[in-house]
This record gives C-alpha cells, sequence and structure tokens, in this order.
C-alpha cells in the first residue's frame, strides 16, 4: 500500500511545486515529526523555508520539578534551532503564547502575527495542524486554525497543507500505538490514498537528516526512541504526508 501511496502522489522530486513554504507549529519538535524531510528537501532545493512556532513547550516533561518552565523553555529554544540547523533552515519566528495556553488566546491577534509573518515573505505554501491537530491537542488545534485563518487572509493566499497519516500508516502501526497510544485512544488521524496531496517516504540520507533534527529535540525523544527501538522508530517517522485544506474538515 505504501508502496502505491509512494507512485501516487508528489515525492521531494515535485517539492520545488511549494515554492516558499511556511511551517506553523504549537511546540518545537511539531516541525520535526510532521515536516523534517519537507523542510530539508525545500533547502536542497534552493527554496526559502520559514518555522514559525507558537510556544516554548515549556510544560513538556514528566518531571517539573527537574525542569520547571523557565529552564525548560531555555532548553527548547536552544533544542529547536539545533535541529532546524540539521535541516538547513535558518528563518525561525517565534510567537508570544505558552505552552497550553493557546485555545485560549485571541485568535484574531494570533492570526494576525501569522499573516504578517505570509505576507512579510511571500508564502506559496503553509503546512499546519488540520482540525483533528493530528493528536488532538488544544494547543495544535488552535495554531491550525490561526494558520488556516491567516492563508485565507493572506495578501496573496497560499496553498493550505494539513499534516496526516494514512490508514495505510495507521494499519502498518496498530499494534505499536495501542502499546504507545501517543496519538490517544482513538489513534492518529488517516487519510484515504487518494485525497494525499503530497507525501514523502524517507530514506537513507533523508532519513539521517530527520533523524538528526529530532535527536536534537532530546528532551522529547530520548525517551521515546528506546520504547519504541531505534530501527522501528525510524520506519515510523520516515513518512510525512499532508492534505489540501479545501478536501480536509475545516476547523
Amino acid at each position: 500500500m505504501l508502496q502505491q501511496l509512494r507512485e501516487a502522489v508528489p515525492s521531494e522530486r515535485a517539492v520545488h511545486r511549494l515554492g516558499t513554504i511556511v511551517g506553523v507549529w504549537a511546540h518545537p519538535d511539531d516541525e520535526a515529526y510532521l515536516s523534517a524531510g519537507l523542510m530539508a528537501a525545500a533547502v536542497e532545493a534552493g527554496q526559502h523555508v520559514v518555522c514559525v512556532t507558537a510556544t516554548r513547550g515549556e510544560l513538556g516533561t514528566p518531571d517539573p520539578a527537574r525542569w520547571p518552565p523557565g529552564r525548560l523553555a531555555r532548553r527548547r529554544e536552544r533544542e529547536l534551532r539545533s535541529s532546524l540547523a540539521a535541516l538547513g533552515v535558518t528563518d525561525h519566528i517565534w510567537l508570544p503564547y505558552h505552552d497550553g495556553s493557546c485555545a485560549a488566546a485571541d485568535p484574531s491577534e494570533a492570526t494576525r502575527m501569522v499573516r504578517r509573518v505570509l505576507d512579510d515573505v511571500g508564502a506559496d505554501t503553509v503546512v499546519t495542524f488540520g482540525a483533528d491537530g493530528m493528536t488532538g491537542h488544544p494547543d495544535h488545534i488552535a495554531v491550525g486554525r490561526w494558520a488556516t485563518a491567516a492563508a485565507a487572509g493572506a495578501a496573496r493566499r497560499p496553498r493550505l497543507l494539513y499534516a496526516t497519516k494514512t490508514a495505510a500508516w495507521r494499519e502498518a502501526y496498530a499494534e505499536l500505538h495501542r502499546r504507545l497510544p501517543i496519538f490517544g485512544p482513538d489513534g492518529p488521524p488517516a487519510a484515504e490514498a487518494g485525497d494525499v496531496a503530497f507525501a514523502l517516504e524517507l530514506r537513507g540520507a533523508a532519513l539521517d537528516r530527520k533523524m538528526a533534527a529530532l535527536l536534537a529535540h532530546a528532551s522529547q525523544t530520548a525517551g521515546v526512541i528506546p520504547a519504541f527501538g531505534e530501527a522501528a522508530y525510524r520506519a515510523w517517522v520516515a513518512g510525512e504526508y499532508f492534505v489540501e485544506a479545501e478536501r480536509a474538515d475545516l476547523p
């Protein structure tokens, strides 16, 4: 099934069609998990890639006594810089929100900030979360809404792609997700192959780059990779899939 998907949708060879890409994400490491391969391929093709991150991810720890929010925020800022450097991405923008607060933020203000970025860089393509937020996280859902509204109101409306997974991918890793319910009790979102607008199946050096980007987020991945096993983790993160906003359930 994954082989059929690779033949049916664009890959690294077609990334130039996306032009200037702006990724709009909630926490450091969202961009690496969902679009590291896409960003690296676009940079390699000479395209402008911009990463926007809404929060510092300062609540992302099971040990807040050791990692209080201020300390973890500083660490995750450093991790994100290293992760983007591994992909060749040099243009990054922070939004001024706190981890866990995005759903309560003023959406008009947040949308204006994102729209300003899109207009300033002349975005051709925006990649972000769909209505499901990938994991159902309220920050993810809110940020996807901001990016959707910003793209709709941009001076030159960009193509809007939502990160997703596929039915084949979900089936392939069903047992792993039962053991490690990262996506919650309902599992990850899943698009049918015919609805996928852009997909990458990373291998070799491309997958190595993505792994380097993820390993840079050590506060988030150091405990996860051993739970998977490195080989299984590499296979698990190798696929990146996007659907057109017009073919998704809009937030």
